[in-house]
């Protein structure tokens, strides 16, 4: 095969590039090895406004910095005397009444960065804020894990960098038949019986021919493990409610993956923010609560802990266009069924107490969070993935 013609074709496999280099050691694994930890990252991507999601509904502050945002005392669903859910959340509310939820306020970094770009690298590398990594924390965890049979997968088309590792990467995918019958298309076939074809080793593509080569046992194993598992579950139509039905089947199915990410994205509030955060909420609040009874009814929710963050906050004053500008800290949610402190973890945010910006101040570093779901979860070196040590929390 030509090197123009290798080049002009491998469009149709891009979505296999980023694939683990020890996916063979999957065939000769059990197919339903459950029991260890599983991780779900979610991301609410675009910076979800914390404070019209838990609302300080009895804080004057809020009301008078929010005269037209703010969510009405009325329509609060009430956690406690001071706080209490958005009006579209009550599937979240009813986690958090079984003691599925814990909320962790005021998660931040030092010098914060407003960027979407920067800041979303940031939390997706693990990253301070004046450091730029090339890998991200959960790309390091697989690499970590040398050519055991675990792997992480984004439900997406592309790969993000929090699943990139140095030597291994996490494979994206939104559909694992579709993965799979990419890697049974002619030319991918015709590209992985070229094992001597010279043209490949010119200018790294010997690196790319690996990698597909890989991706054919990698995506068989996912499709013919996944496929044993179908969920009968009623998600609700749309790409959110879609990719945690994916991340179930995979997870159901008893697949030896141990992290997952998905993003939801929308959240980037300048303006009409009441109407677009009422229907996101809306949208995260109830697929959450389908997604929980599924892994429950599934016995798989025991092993498994999600994370949900958002890149940053918004500001406490509300701008010109019914809407909130970047912010910093935020409130992050952790969904389990092994939750050490249910409810609010730490102290409320402090509205009287703003940085110069008239942003919130952060107390907890979310690399905290990180090392202590490492440590504590996933049972592993949280300096050697982090590059630093960081303070253990005591949600887990």
């Amino acid at each position: 095969m030509k090197r123009r013609e290798f080049i002009k074709n491998s469009a149709l496999a891009s979505s296999l590039f980023m694939v683990p280099s020890f996916v063979k050691a999957f065939e000769q694994v059990a197919k339903n090895s459950l029991g260890y930890k599983k991780l779900v990252i979610i991301q609410l991507a675009g910076g979800n406004d914390g404070l019209n999601t838990i609302v300080p509904y009895t804080n004057d502050i809020y009301y008078r910095e929010r005269p037209r945002l703010s969510i009405k005392k009325d329509e609060v669903i009430r956690i406690n005397g001071d706080l209490g859910f958005h009006k579209n959340m009550a599937p979240l509310k009813n986690l958090y009444d079984q003691g599925y939820l814990s909320i962790i306020n005021n998660v931040g970094y030092p010098n914060p960065n407003r960027s979407h770009f920067r800041s979303t690298d940031i939390w997706h590398s693990a990253s301070a804020s004046d450091e730029y990594l090339q890998t991200g924390w959960l790309g390091r965890f697989i690499d970590s894990q040398g050519k055991l049979p675990s792997m992480g997968i984004e439900v997406d088309d592309s790969l993000s960098l929090i699943m990139k590792g140095e030597s291994v990467n996490g494979i994206a995918t939104q559909n694992p038949r579709i993965l799979f019958n990419n890697t049974q298309t002619p030319y991918f076939k015709k590209i992985v019986n070229q094992q001597n074809d010279a043209h490949l080793s010119e200018h790294n593509l010997g690196y790319l021919y690996k990698t597909m080569i890989e991706a054919n046992s990698s995506a068989k194993h996912i499709y013919e493990t996944s496929k044993t598992f179908q969920s009968k579950q009623e998600y609700p139509n749309n790409p959110f409610g879609k990719q945690l039905k994916t991340t179930a089947e995979l997870i159901n199915s008893g697949l030896d993956s141990k992290v997952y990410y998905v993003s939801m994205g929308g959240f980037d509030t300048h303006f009409d923010q009441d109407r677009k955060q009422n229907q996101l909420l809306s949208i995260y609040s109830n697929a959450m609560e389908v997604f929980v009874k599924d892994l429950e009814k599934n016995d798989t929710f025991k092993d498994t802990l999600i994370l949900t963050f958002s890149e940053f906050g918004r500001r406490v004053k509300e701008n010109g266009s019914k809407g909130t500008d970047h912010g910093t800290a935020n409130n992050i949610f952790l969904i389990g069924k092994n939750l050490k402190k249910q409810g609010f973890y730490n102290e409320l945010p402090n509205l009287a107490d703003l940085d110069s910006n008239g942003d919130l101040k952060y107390s907890v570093d979310f690399r905290e969070v990180y090392a202590t779901i490492l440590d504590k979860w996933m049972e592993t070196d949280d300096e050697k993935i982090l590059n630093k040590s960081f303070s253990k929390l005591d949600f887990i």
